[in-house]
């Protein structure tokens, strides 16, 4: 247990969540709330020095998120890993977030492994706004029961190098998963996205929607494979990667990629890259709108696709705002975690 008693908050307006704070991957329990804990028939316990085990139990719907926030400091090199189970018919929210402390160097490998039963739900959001020295790899392992419904959501806002990784496991019929992901990248950062679909039974839906914006020399991959077994009857998938460049340096690398065995299925994928609508400006600088507020209403609209898709309305309204920095150049990797920056938001 780490007694390091660290000045960080990560406050998003009007959310209250459960909190499980970690420092350099180490548990830090004076920092969770144990009446909410209790309350909310949550099992947790640390198997080691930097591996956390949480359990819900059957027919449980925790009536408030939790939060699962990793702190590092300047130059720390660690490998953290977490086992979370939902019972059956459970209903759980998560939010994970990465942040750096400091402005110097930090490396960080996550791995999670998330087991949902018989009719569990769960909604797993990914956040991410480390500093521009720092890197981050993060893998997630989702095995689905029948009927289980995963969603997740991945936002990317800083780093000098990002990889996620999410590989899903659709083990019996109708369980489903909706996959969606944002990243917005400038400088000569680096973001890269891997998804692997395993339709391994009869009935099962997937669907992916990943989006990103890329400027100055940043680079992005998106690698999204979809497996559909022999006796996965009647499987519906459907991958969609988007993207924006704003500079002729920015680059993508992008390849869906579907793998099909049986021919009881509805599958389709597809790509995108590309700049702002010339068209799209031209008409709302017509309408006496400059060409910054112009091009900053485009690139918002296109992240409102994924950003709707949210559940968690003080969660939306606040990566509302945050983007809206992001996309102005306003944002960066903060010392006390990006969700503080409400008050100083000004509309576009």
């Amino acid at each position: 247990m780490s007694k390091v008693d660290i000045d960080f908050n990560c406050s998003i307006p009007n959310l209250h969540t459960i909190r499980i704070m970690q420092h350099n991957g180490v548990l830090i329990e004076q920092q969770i709330d144990q009446t909410l804990l209790k309350g909310s028939v949550i099992d947790l316990k640390t198997v080691g020095e930097k591996e956390i085990h949480i359990r819900i139990p059957n027919n449980v719907s925790l009536n408030l998120p939790l939060q699962m926030l990793n702190v590092l400091e300047q130059g720390q090199n660690l490998q953290t890993k977490a086992v979370i189970e939902i019972g059956h018919n459970s209903k759980v929210q998560l939010i994970h977030c990465d942040d750096s402390f400091g402005t110097q160097a930090t490396s960080s490998l996550n791995r999670i492994d998330v087991y949902l039963s018989e009719n569990a739900s769960f909604d797993y959001y990914k956040m991410e706004n480390i500093n521009n020295e720092s890197s981050l790899s993060t893998e997630v392992n989702f095995h689905l029961s029948q009927g289980a419904n995963l969603t997740t959501y991945g936002f990317s806002l800083n780093g000098k190098k990002i990889c996620n990784t999410l590989n899903i496991f659709l083990n019996e019929p109708y369980a489903q998963a909706n996959l969606n992901g944002l990243y917005l990248m400038d400088k000569q950062q680096e973001i890269e996205t891997i998804v692997n679909v395993n339709h391994k039974a009869e009935m099962c839906h997937s669907s992916q929607l990943f989006k990103g914006i890329l400027d100055d020399t940043a680079h992005a991959t998106f690698l999204g494979h979809v497996n559909v077994g022999y006796g996965a009857k009647g499987t519906e998938a459907m991958q969609i990667n988007k993207n924006i460049l704003l500079t002729d340096k920015a680059k993508v690398n992008t390849r869906p990629f579907l793998e099909i065995y049986n021919d009881d299925v509805k599958c389709s994928h597809g790509s995108t890259i590309g700049q702002l609508d010339d068209e799209a400006l031209f008409y709302l600088r017509s309408r006496g709108i400059s060409m910054l507020s112009a091009k900053m209403l485009l690139m918002y609209a296109f992240c409102q696709e994924v950003l709707t898709t949210s559940n968690i309305e003080p969660l939306k309204e606040s990566l509302e705002q945050i983007i809206k920095m992001r996309l102005a150049g306003e944002l960066s990797a903060c010392e006390n975690c990006a969700f503080q920056c409400s008050a100083a938001h000004k509309p576009i």
